[in-house]
């Protein structure tokens, strides 16, 4: 960098506790240390304490995070969440004293609030002059909650990293970790841009627990969609116990998302057989409402009601058609076809398409009405109200809901010898279950299929 790059910056005064050395300086800002650090000077001793000094995020980030994420009114923290939080704040104040480690694992179904007591740890610990990072195994949330806590400060974006980063990171060199997302752990952290010597074969979750006095796993296990994610309870307990760490737990039973309807998470649960007790008749919850659509012109246009209300809306469905890149004219293909309606899936990409916007923003910007969001774009957030389109994946017969694996476009699970068809029906289910519990007002489900349409009639008694 050259001088007259910050040249803004000249015009503030430099004395003994600070001056400014560009590049171009390089010569003066290696003698100004030869002044300072020499051995044979009174300070030596700051010199060692300083090559010695672990390299961490600067307390002005810090803070500024803090502000950023700990002062909004969405952050406040109720009944298990708290208790989460302060058992965090107790194990790294317990780790620094003792030089110890210990892993804590926070578990809920959706919009209990896994996301909402992340955000509170890294603005607390933050505020608290601790070095910690905030992680997830998600592009669209990791992207999404970059450009919102770090909208007025760009730094902060930084403190909201990746699963795949901590290959090559120091043990212990951060107080704490907060994985977000956690079912999304994956065996390992090696894709096809992984330098030779990485490729080592460690496991991710090794990566993760090596990286920090306190990590912190939040997680869904029945939020695991595609193969190869191994984030549950039982795998990251056993693993941190064969390392001889300390294993904390806490399970969240408050309920945030579909209106905090425990009645409307269940039903879904039974729906698809991840519950005991089989299908039932939805009994209604005047927190929330849940609708059958006969047609996705239906569903569209009631979707579009509450848009005008004042409403957010959105419609996903399972991945059961085609996905084309964008025109050469950058417009999207229609690839969503259900008889004479059509609609294009979300961008693929990190940049918009005309009016819509780039994948990992879809759930979140009013545009994303109008595309159809997958499984991976809309994992992980909420809007009032949610259109889900049932595919020809999963489809009822004889009373209960069945796997179609070849109706499926997935290419995640194209490989039967990786994803056996046991699995496949796992984790289709596991996909609806996340699609379906993404809103917080009312729900409107459509099947293309006649008989899992009529099965749906029956069992929910409002219908458009």
């Amino acid at each position: 960098m050259a001088d007259a790059d910050v040249r803004d910056l000249y015009d503030y005064p430099q004395d003994s506790k600070g001056q400014l050395f560009t590049g171009a300086r390089r010569g003066e800002f290696i003698e100004f240390l030869r002044d300072r650090l020499d051995p044979d000077v009174p300070g030596s001793p700051y010199a060692d304490q300083l090559i010695n000094s672990a390299v961490a995020p600067s307390k002005q980030l810090l803070a500024v995070a803090a502000e950023e994420v700990q002062r909004r009114e969405q952050f406040i923290l109720v009944a298990e969440q708290k208790l989460a939080h302060s058992i965090v704040l107790h194990e790294v104040e317990r780790a620094r004293r003792r030089d110890s480690k210990s892993v804590v694992i926070v578990t809920g179904g959706p919009g209990s609030g896994k996301s909402v007591i992340a955000l509170s740890l890294l603005g607390d610990l933050a505020r608290r002059g601790r070095s910690v990072l905030h992680a997830t195994g998600s592009r669209s949330f990791t992207q999404t909650l970059r450009k919102v806590a770090g909208e007025r400060q760009p730094r902060v974006q930084r403190m909201f990293k990746y699963f795949n980063q901590f290959m090559e990171a120091e043990p212990n060199d951060l107080d704490v970790l907060i994985l977000d997302e956690a079912h999304r752990i994956r065996e390992t952290s090696v894709d096809r841009y992984t330098k030779a010597a990485l490729r080592t074969g460690r496991r991710q979750v090794d990566e993760l627990i090596a990286a920090a006095r306190v990590p912190v796993f939040l997680l869904d296990q029945n939020q695991v969609v595609k193969p190869g994610e191994l984030g549950t309870p039982e795998e990251i307990t056993r693993y941190a116990a064969a390392l001889g760490f300390d294993v904390h737990r806490v399970d969240l039973d408050a309920q945030f998302r579909c209106g905090g309807s425990e009645e409307y998470v269940q039903w879904v649960q039974r729906l698809l057989g991840l519950a005991e007790g089989g299908p039932a008749q939805w009994p209604g919850d005047p927190a929330f409402e849940v609708r059958v659509a006969d047609s996705p012109q239906a569903m569209e246009a009631l979707l579009q009601d509450k848009i005008a209300a004042g409403y957010g809306a959105r419609i996903s469905a399972g991945y059961c058609w085609p996905w084309s890149d964008a025109r050469s004219d950058k417009t999207l293909v229609e690839d969503v076809r259900i008889g004479d309606w059509a609609r294009p899936w979300n961008v693929k990409g990190d940049r918009k398409v005309g009016d819509a916007p780039p994948a990992p923003l879809w759930a979140t910007d009013s545009n994303g009405f109008g595309q159809v969001g997958c499984i991976y774009t809309a994992q992980g957030f909420e809007y009032d109200w949610s259109g889900v389109i049932l595919g020809p994946d999963l489809v009822w017969r004889d009373g209960r809901f069945a796997a179609v694996r070849d109706a499926n476009k997935d290419p995640a699970f194209k490989n039967r010898k990786t994803t056996d068809d046991v699995t496949f029906d796992r984790l289709v289910r596991n996909t609806y279950k996340v699609l379906l519990t993404r809103g917080m007002a009312g729900t409107v489900l459509y099947s293309p299929d006649p008989e899992t349409r009529d099965a749906l009639h029956e069992l929910v008694s409002v219908h458009v």
